[in-house]
């Protein structure tokens, strides 16, 4: 069976105007430019490839850097987030050069989160949809607001991914109805994630990465790490563990 996700622009209403980030929460977004792996992401086209969807104020370049210590076997595509962070103080200083969000703020709460976890998650599905051909699976891979969103492409549209990985992620509360319209039948489909994060993390609450944990357990088939005396980051020792979850899930062969 196949399901179509809505991209029209009033699925969900906008919320409120934001004092971050210019723009309103939940406002249609599109993801304009990414970096693909040697060969325009083609060089190993029988491997699955990684979509890399980088964190607040950074940029594709991020990821990308990531994936030799991950699957430096495997193709990927890292996207740019569409908003562009502004310079701090009064007047119109201008964007923040190399630094990019997929939200509002850094971390939405509430309404807010669900509206732009949906617009945000919609952009880069629909990127999918036009640069990656039907048959290559695709697995995502995030960092924090990246993270966030690697996993709610599988409440958008989860027959569209192989896998998700998830590092120092959050999820939408699913206040805002239609944010996440694939949450009743997600759980049939036993979707592998790995999910990470730091004990001291200082950027999501503790609870927030339990319930987080919870919740993945319940809707996918979830591998769930905590690195003791790490804060909002990534390590060599999570590198590990995913690398070694990649090859019991056949996505990658693990070499160096």
């Amino acid at each position: 069976m196949t399901y179509i996700v809505s991209m029209t622009e009033d699925h969900i209403a906008l919320g409120r105007e934001s004092t971050v980030v210019p723009g309103r929460f939940g406002e249609p977004l599109a993801v304009t430019h990414a970096r693909f792996s040697r060969g325009g992401g083609k060089a190993a086209p029988t491997r699955p490839l990684f979509l890399c969807l980088h964190g607040w104020g950074s940029n594709e370049e991020d990821l990308a850097g990531m994936m030799r210590y991950v699957a430096p076997y495997n193709d990927f595509a890292s996207l740019r987030a569409p908003l562009e962070l502004q310079a701090p103080g009064t007047g119109n200083l201008g964007p923040i050069p190399g630094a990019y969000s997929w939200f509002h703020d850094s971390v939405p709460v509430g309404a807010d989160l669900d509206r732009d976890m949906f617009a945000a998650a919609s952009a880069i599905d629909a990127w999918v949809a036009k640069h990656i051909p039907t048959p290559r699976d695709i697995v995502p891979i995030g960092f924090s607001q990246g993270a966030a969103l690697a996993v709610h492409l599988l409440r958008l549209h989860p027959e569209r991914y192989r896998a998700v990985i998830s590092l120092s992620g959050f999820m939408a509360p699913g206040q805002v109805e239609g944010c996440a319209p694939a949450d009743e039948r997600l759980a049939d489909l036993e979707i592998p994630v790995f999910y990470g994060y730091g004990d001291l993390d200082t950027v999501i609450p503790k609870y927030e990465a339990y319930a987080f944990a919870a919740w993945l357990e319940e809707h996918t088939w979830l591998k769930s790490r905590h690195y003791r005396g790490l804060d909002h980051a990534v390590n060599m020792e999570e590198f590990g563990d995913v690398r070694q979850w990649l090859v019991l899930q056949d996505i990658s062969s693990g070499m160096l």
